[in-house]
């Protein structure tokens, strides 16, 4: 652990939902003794921020307006990250399927993505032990200079198994469905969409479990750090 502590590293990891993003950055993160910033709950707390506030997440303008108002600040812990918008804890309501519904629409927004993304980068930055950092432009956009940057896929299929796993009672074919319309969404979007970085290591984890996603991505941070 002191080894890792040690030796800053920015690792970006990006890819769709349901490849387990979240789950094997927060357990390379500890494992490694590094902070961890989950952009996605940004871009839900600020959707639930307008949501909150009645503004409306199908007007593009009224959310340009609004979009440097909330304070959003992330706890980078990798064992219990936080996040709170006006000194409130949201990291239940930013869950909810109406959140969920409408966070790609806001997240489209240029003016939300340059004040989310100046936000993470100022944390990044600020991350002495060095930062795992997830989500879907971080090495194409957000980090680019990051030191290691993974690309997470997963079959559409395995993909809708694990997140109807994680929504208690979710169908599959209908999860399978909202995620396939949710790709599109954030891969056709103008501002930072989601994209493989060129120098990004793409791995499939379909057929991996948990732990063998973690050894892996942990292998590539040592490799990382051995210069190979």
């Amino acid at each position: 652990m002191e080894n890792g502590a040690a030796q800053p590293v920015i690792v970006a990891i990006d890819g769709p939902s349901g490849t387990g993003k979240s789950s094997t950055s927060k357990a390379v993160a500890a494992q490694l003794g590094l902070s961890y910033l989950d952009t996605g709950a940004q871009y839900r707390a600020i959707t639930w921020w307008m949501v909150s506030n009645g503004v409306d997440t199908g007007d593009a303008d009224a959310i340009a307006a609004a979009a440097g108002k909330p304070d959003i600040v992330s706890g980078t812990d990798p064992d219990k990250p936080t996040i709170t918008v006006d000194g409130v804890d949201v990291s239940g309501p930013i869950r909810t399927q109406e959140v969920t519904a409408r966070v790609s629409a806001v997240s489209a927004v240029p003016e939300v993505r340059a004040r989310i993304t100046e936000l993470q980068r100022t944390i990044a930055a600020d991350a002495a032990r060095g930062i795992v950092v997830e989500g879907r432009d971080i090495g194409t956009t957000v980090l680019p200079d990051a030191d290691l940057k993974i690309f997470l896929t997963a079959s559409p299929e395995a993909r809708a198994a694990r997140r109807s796993g994680e929504l208690k009672g979710a169908d599959v074919h209908t999860t399978r469905a909202a995620l396939l319309k949710r790709d599109a969404a954030d891969s056709s979007r103008k501002a930072s969409p989601l994209a493989k970085a060129g120098d990004a290591v793409e791995v499939d984890t379909s057929d991996l479990t948990l732990p063998q996603v973690i050894e892996r991505v942990v292998g590539l941070v040592a490799e990382k750090r051995a210069g190979k």
